[in-house]
């Protein structure tokens, strides 16, 4: 049994998410005053997406709640549609989106600070925020994969889904600079057109990667689970079989030696 429910987890992760973005977005800077605010990172966009979908996996649970045992079709139905919408968005935009935040920007953190957090952001954002846009969003992800069994989509429209949200990004990125003449990361003015192109191929098949690496990974937690469960239940029926044979046993040969004894009686009396 889990120590805390992960109903109540669901609950606590989105009032967190919550928290951070209304803290993120009451701090004034001055890129949130330029074309695109907040929008044209993608950290700001994964929070809002973790936020939703975390959203929807707490309204799937009361949606759950309420319909458990009701027989009505409908509300069945639509829990159904709810399920899958939530398994949707882990599979194509919470999971992919939020290990790329978390990855890229720890590596170019690591190797150097000042192409993606400059650290004049020091004095806007405190740690604290730092960690929960760029940090807790990992082991939050995989608390709801662990928590959870999520159905994949076939993994061509996943594909599909994930190169569109990579590509649209990217065009964002690309039309802000053209009317602003800078780019939304200050590495990016760092190095050629050519190199720009390889990163931004480089970061769609990236985020392919992730995709089919969450799905290899939600198969692999589920599958072991299931083998697990399904190998306590062939050691408990043997030990119940071992069980009823002992007993069976133990009765014949009790019978059996009452027999002999009733024998032996009746042959001494002639």
């Amino acid at each position: 049994m889990a120590l805390v429910p992960c109903q109540v987890l669901r609950v606590a992760i989105l009032l967190s998410y919550c928290s951070i973005l209304c803290n993120y977005k009451a701090i004034e800077m001055p890129s949130h005053q330029t074309y695109g605010g907040s929008w044209k990172f993608l950290t700001f966009i994964d929070l809002v997406i973790q936020a939703v979908f975390f959203g929807i996996c707490v309204l799937t649970d009361l949606s759950s709640l309420l319909t458990r045992g009701s027989g009505n079709q409908e509300q069945e139905r639509q829990l159904k549609k709810l399920i899958s919408l939530r398994d949707w968005m882990l599979a194509v935009l919470a999971f992919p989106v939020g290990v790329f935040v978390v990855a890229v920007f720890w590596i170019i953190y690591a190797y150097d600070r000042e192409m993606i957090y400059p650290k004049l952001l020091d004095n806007f954002i405190p740690g604290w925020l730092n960690h929960g846009m760029h940090t807790t969003v990992l082991p939050f992800i995989l608390i709801e994969m662990r928590t959870s069994h999520h159905a994949y989509p076939s993994r061509s429209s996943g594909l599909a889904a994930i190169c569109t949200f990579s590509v649209g990004y990217i065009l964002w990125v690309c039309w802000i600079h053209h009317v602003t003449g800078m780019w939304v990361y200050p590495f990016l003015e760092h190095i050629g057109p050519g190199a720009r192109i390889v990163f931004f191929g480089s970061t769609t098949i990236l985020m392919n990667f992730l995709y089919l690496l969450g799905e290899v990974l939600n198969s692999y937690i589920w599958d072991t689970q299931r083998s697990k469960y399904c190998l306590g239940e062939h050691k408990t029926g043997e030990l119940l079989s071992k069980r009823v044979c002992a007993d069976t046993e133990g009765k014949f040969h009790h019978s059996t030696g009452s027999l002999v004894k009733s024998f032996i009686f009746i042959t001494t009396q002639c």
